[in-house]
């Protein structure tokens, strides 16, 4: 190997490293297609109220537009976690502005769980197993692994924990006291508008230190290669014992005769 061969495979090293980070990323997140089904229900809702202030219809097209968007990821057979998460919010919003007949309210249980989201990064943090570890580790295929045998990994899992905490807050507390002051479709357009952009910065952070951080160990990987060390352990024990057998001598002698109970010999037949 000469002087530059190594920078080449350290760079490409890296390069695949950034490359599994933005792939894990993508599938955890949703991409394109989960920013649009968080998006989408929303925009619908403050739209059609911003246009004639009738909240059934709003919040009857927003739940209509969740639902198609879960039918259509099961027609393709894709994953729906991130459809249905968005089909209960929207449930939840519509269910709670109809029973208190304040559209405003549409949008609450979402700023509730976007706070409570921001609290749990922050305080799984401060305790040492950090919200964004627990949820990228099994894309991972690192499941736990990186809390006491990957420290650098666990140290960037608690900084994008931070990020995401910190973030949210500031989300929130955008949203709050316009949910106090301003009317429904000022609050609606903020909240709309505040849906991808922080989302991104995020999620950028979160692969900024990821991408920093050493390698996931691969816990499957790990587990498969002790089960085939332990498959070939056994078949090794087992053909020992099949040669062990071998060599013992049977129960006649090797002129062919059988011995006799009272100490003699006799040939077999």
């Amino acid at each position: 190997m000469t002087s530059l061969d190594k920078p080449t495979e350290d760079t490409t090293e890296a390069d695949d490293a950034r490359a599994v980070t933005e792939a894990a990323l993508f599938e955890a997140f949703g991409g394109v297609r989960g920013m649009v089904e968080t998006v989408l229900p929303g925009l619908l809702f403050v739209t059609i109220f911003t246009l004639n202030n009738d909240l059934h219809m709003s919040a009857i097209a927003a739940l209509a537009v969740s639902v198609v968007l879960v039918v259509v990821r099961l027609a393709m057979k894709d994953t729906v976690k991130h459809a249905f998460s968005g089909v209960f919010g929207v449930a939840f919003g519509v269910v709670f502005a109809m029973m208190t007949d304040n559209a405003k309210n549409f949008y609450l249980p979402g700023m509730l769980y976007t706070l409570g989201l921001a609290l749990a990064y922050i305080v799984t943090s401060l305790a040492g197993v950090p919200l964004i570890g627990l949820i990228l580790g099994p894309v991972f295929k690192e499941n736990l692994s990186w809390r006491t045998r990957n420290p650098g990994r666990k140290k960037a899992y608690t900084k994008a924990s931070y990020a995401w905490g910190l973030i949210l807050l500031a989300k929130s507390a955008i949203l709050f006291p316009l949910y106090w002051w301003a009317d429904t479709e000022q609050l609606g357009w903020v909240l709309v508008t505040l849906k991808i952009p922080p989302f991104l910065l995020a999620v950028w952070l979160t692969w900024v230190f990821l991408a920093k951080a050493p390698a996931p160990i691969d816990v499957f990987a790990e587990m498969e290669a002790a089960e085939e060390a332990e498959k070939a352990e056994k078949a090794e024990r087992e053909r020992r014992q099949q040669e062990a057998d071998a060599a013992l001598p049977g129960p006649s002698g090797a002129d062919g005769e059988a011995a006799d109970p009272r100490g003699g010999r006799h040939r077999r037949a």
